[in-house]
């Protein structure tokens, strides 16, 4: 019978090099194994790959590759599950001692505190690999997921995408905080039922934002923003308003826009002129800035109007 092979005893950058070409399940599996190997896995965090970390609407927590060919699952299950599970192990994670079951796809775990579990997974998983979140707050998991999120931006770890689906004014104060955390969101989508007196306090802006329902996002909100694609649903915005965000772009404004799709059903629909721009200003679906920098394709469609920007 072969004898082990001693892997901590390898030099610390020849160690590292051989967690780095370990694929996201082995990686996991072997800092399951004891407390020593996980420190020098996390120990090599830096050189480890990019991962993303999908916290989904129910009690699982994906890890997967940028290009989506690796993946991982950790399911938090409680801890009365253990019973149809004999076979579970004993293991460490995030200092917590946890029962699990590896299964095909990833690994169960047993937890008697729910959240407690999740922030255990997500700390240990946060030590291991380079991570941006992924993640859909609703109405049915936000007792699981907002303390998380909350906790997240508290560590400063950034996000890739982030799900709102609020359920009205008791949620207000959430979507506050999560405004305060902008400068960490790359790509911020909100769906609710109604916010239409809802006041928000925007101190940064994500790169990409898309609201279903933008009835309380106004002309002044969006003047101000900085995001490279907006996407507004179901929006107050009225073709003069139109008209000033156009005229705001010919002079320069918004430059880091890239997109822009705004639906009302309210939106005139004259194909004979793009909103009151002269023909000078227009040549055919095509706007340039005065400077001559950019230019922008400009399509109207039954009740929505959408720009593509493109520089020169």
């Amino acid at each position: 019978m072969p004898s082990p092979f001693p892997l901590l005893r390898l030099p610390r950058l020849v160690l590292f090099d051989v967690f780095k070409s370990l694929r996201i399940d082995e990686k996991i599996k072997l800092s399951l194994c004891s407390k020593k190997i996980s420190t020098q896995i996390n120990n090599a965090r830096l050189y480890s790959q990019k991962v993303i970390m999908c916290l989904d609407l129910g009690h699982e927590i994906r890890v997967y590759s940028e290009n989506y060919n690796d993946s991982f699952e950790i399911s938090i299950c409680p801890d009365s599950w253990k019973r149809y599970n004999s076979n579970a192990q004993q293991f460490s994670m995030a200092s917590c001692t946890v029962s699990a079951i590896f299964v095909s796809i990833g690994v169960k775990t047993f937890w008697k505190n729910l959240q407690e579990g999740c922030l255990s997974v997500i700390r240990h998983l946060l030590n291991m690999f380079q991570c941006k979140i992924s993640s859909n707050i609703s109405y049915y998991n936000s007792d699981l997921y907002q303390p998380t999120i909350l906790m997240l931006f508290d560590l400063q770890v950034e996000f890739k995408t982030l799900t709102i689906q609020i359920n009205g004014s008791e949620d207000e104060n959430l979507l506050n905080q999560i405004f305060s955390n902008f400068k960490l969101i790359e790509d911020l989508i909100i769906s609710h039922r109604c916010l239409s007196d809802f006041t928000p306090v925007f101190t940064s802006w994500p790169q990409k934002i898309t609201i279903t329902n933008s009835a309380w996002f106004t002309l002044e909100h969006l003047l101000a923003c900085t995001c490279t694609r907006i996407t507004l649903g179901w929006s107050p915005l009225e073709n003069t308003d139109l008209d000033v965000i156009l005229r705001k772009w010919k002079a320069g404004g918004f430059p880091n826009l890239e997109y822009l799709w705004v639906n009302k059903y309210y939106i005139s629909n004259d194909r004979m002129t793009i909103l009151t721009l002269n023909p000078l200003e227009v040549r055919g679906n095509v706007i340039q800035t005065d400077d001559g920098s950019k230019k922008a394709t400009f399509k109207r469609y039954p009740h929505c109007i959408e720009m593509c920007v493109t520089p020169f």
